[in-house]
């Protein structure tokens, strides 16, 4: 007979394994009942694969509907991994195989917070594919799918504009999740790629298998197709567009050769249509191919655009600010009459100089003797538009600026535009704490000193001109389109403003700009164009370099059609500079054989 001591022991190690096998069983039905839907889809992840068909992106098409930026198939390359991990003894393998280090690797995968497809590669070539596919019992959770390519259709025409497409980023992901972005998403990163991406993306699938221990398909449990992205419809003509692209490429080479200009790499190129704002073209330059984004730009192609000086990723046609020279004498000359502090006809004598400021006067002291408005716009002469600015004072030059669109922004439809600048007494004293000098009104009466403007604004104020006094908000998509062709969103003229200039007034400046491209004018390279053209030219002085060369222009004269402003950064004289683009774009638009 036992003792009570071991009776005891005996009765306490039976109450501890009661109590062990009554948690256990505790523990059993908490995982049966209240964990198990849970267990039961980590179950399935191990042999079901959901993995996400990326959807088309919408096609960009030009105004007459030549495809701009479409889609075609390639092979992606991606990784199945649970919780960032991956297989180390296959992780050399595979990037031997695929050319992509194995740090990068794991960057991308170290980026997946979950069970997700990761895409180690896009666009891959039939025979990595073959490669892979007589090796799957070696990788099991490489999975190999078509998807869609951007591809941009002729390369680099309208980069700026377009823009170009990549495999989204940490913060993009945290910033755009909410909206369905997920660890591989392709999405716009700059141009109307990035403004619209929305548009564009469409809404991807999922294909849904049953795979063995080897990865395997062994059952299809179901598929969503994707549904494609809407379609834009752009403002832009394609051929006007190449035809500007050309012109500005091949003056800028010539400048650099035989024009005495080293540094004309940069440079920017607008063409509207006056009566509505649609952009009819647009350049800026030095630029790049969106097609080397498309698949993952290499880092050898990123560093030499990178390391480009003259900036080949910013739209200079909308962020570009520079002094507009003489084109600005347009505004001057609008505040002078419309403040009745001068009629076209009057006669002003020009002495090569100002009485009141003898420094300011014309390039090499040339006098002009008696000359009036038209004659002043005609030969740019500088001494009659500092006599305006006399008259007016720099607060109203200041207040018609302002009504022309300069130092605001167009709302263009792409992001990045600069704002420019409006000289006035409140920017010197807010910036400089400094008084304001009459000199500086007459800097600012031809567009220099403090004046900064953009491309867009100089086209914009040149179109108000043209059309008789209104601005327009400048556009460059007419339709965004389902895959039916149904109008989804459609973009139409906008009036922004009436610049405050009488009709008479107007037509005076407008007989002067007529002069410009006539016998005798800064641009009279256009006087024997079969399309009457009335424009402006102004070398814009540049204290880092040679001045730059800019000219805006419309025609037809009695009926414009189409608006053109042009700087070249470091051009050199407007007249043998910017004029002979202005010329090419001209013919191009009227389709003139020159």
């Amino acid at each position: 007979m036992l003792s009570k001591k071991y009776t005891y022991k005996f009765e306490f190690m039976g109450m501890l394994i009661g109590i062990l096998f009554l948690v256990l069983i505790m523990r059993l039905v908490y995982m049966q009942v209240f964990e198990g839907d849970s267990y039961k889809r980590k179950a399935d992840g191990n042999r079901i694969r959901i993995t996400s068909i990326m959807a088309p992106r919408g096609i960009f098409y030009d105004r007459k509907g030549d495809v701009l930026a479409t889609n075609r198939p390639g092979f992606t390359v991606s990784l199945v991994v649970t919780k960032g991990k991956i297989n180390q003894d296959n992780l050399g393998k595979l990037s031997k195989i695929l050319n992509v280090s194995s740090e990068e690797i794991l960057n991308k995968v170290s980026k997946n917070t979950e069970l997700n497809r990761v895409v180690i590669k896009t666009d891959v070539s039939a025979e990595i594919v073959t490669m892979l596919e007589e090796r799957k019992r070696e990788f099991p959770d490489v999975l190999i799918e078509v998807q869609p390519i951007r591809i941009y259709s002729h390369n680099q025409l309208a980069a700026h504009i377009i823009g170009y497409v990549g495999d989204i980023n940490e913060t993009e992901l945290e910033k755009l999740k909410e909206k369905g972005y997920v660890a591989g998403s392709v999405l716009g990163k700059m141009g109307l790629e990035k403004k619209y991406d929305e548009y564009l993306r469409g809404k991807d699938g999922a294909n849904r298998v049953e795979v063995d221990v080897s990865g395997n398909v062994v059952d299809n449990l179901g598929k969503e197709e994707p549904v494609p992205g809407y379609n834009v419809q752009l403002t832009i003509d394609a051929e006007l567009q190449k035809a500007a692209e050309q012109a500005l490429d091949a003056q800028m080479e010539y400048l650099r050769k035989y024009g005495g200009s080293p540094n004309a790499y940069a440079g920017a190129l607008v063409a509207l249509d006056p009566n509505t704002g649609a952009i009819l073209a647009m350049v800026s330059r030095p630029t790049f191919n969106p097609n080397l984004f498309s698949t993952g730009i290499s880092y050898k192609d990123w560093r030499e655009i990178n390391e480009n000086p003259f900036h080949p990723m910013d739209n200079k046609a909308i962020s570009g600010e520079y002094p507009p020279g003489s084109t600005f004498k347009i505004v001057t000359a609008a505040t002078a009459l419309e403040t009745g502090k001068v009629t076209p006809e009057e006669l002003y004598y020009d002495r090569g100089y100002h009485p009141l400021v003898p420094e300011k006067g014309n390039d090499e002291g040339k006098a002009l003797g008696s000359i009036n408005l038209k004659t002043a716009l005609a030969k740019s002469d500088n001494v009659y538009f500092y006599e305006m600015g006399l008259r007016t004072g720099i607060d109203k030059l200041e207040e018609y600026s302002r009504k022309f669109g300069f130092g605001s922004l167009t709302g263009i439809n792409l992001d990045g535009e600069s704002e420019g600048l409006v000289a006035s007494r409140d920017y010197k004293r807010r910036v400089f704490d400094e008084d304001w000098y009459l000199a500086e009104t007459f800097d600012a009466t031809i567009g220099q000193g403090f004046q900064l403007a953009t491309p867009i604004q100089l086209a914009i104020a040149t179109a108000s001109v043209a059309n008789g006094g209104i601005r327009y908000r400048p556009y460059l998509i007419e339709k965004i389109l389902d895959q039916n062709g149904k109008v989804i969103k459609e973009f139409k003229k906008e009036k922004i403003a009436d610049i405050g200039v009488s009709k008479s007034n107007l037509a005076a400046i407008n007989l002067g700009l007529r002069g410009v491209a006539q016998e005798g004018g800064t641009g009279q390279q256009l006087k024997d164009f079969p399309i009457p053209i009335a424009g402006k030219t102004g070398t814009a002085e540049n204290p880092h370099g040679k001045n730059h060369g800019v000219f805006v222009g419309y025609a037809p004269f009695d009926n414009p059609s189409i608006v053109v402003a042009i700087i070249i950064d470091q051009g050199g004289y407007a007249s043998m500079s910017v004029v002979p683009v202005a010329r090419k774009v001209f013919a191009a638009a009227f389709g003139i054989k020159e």
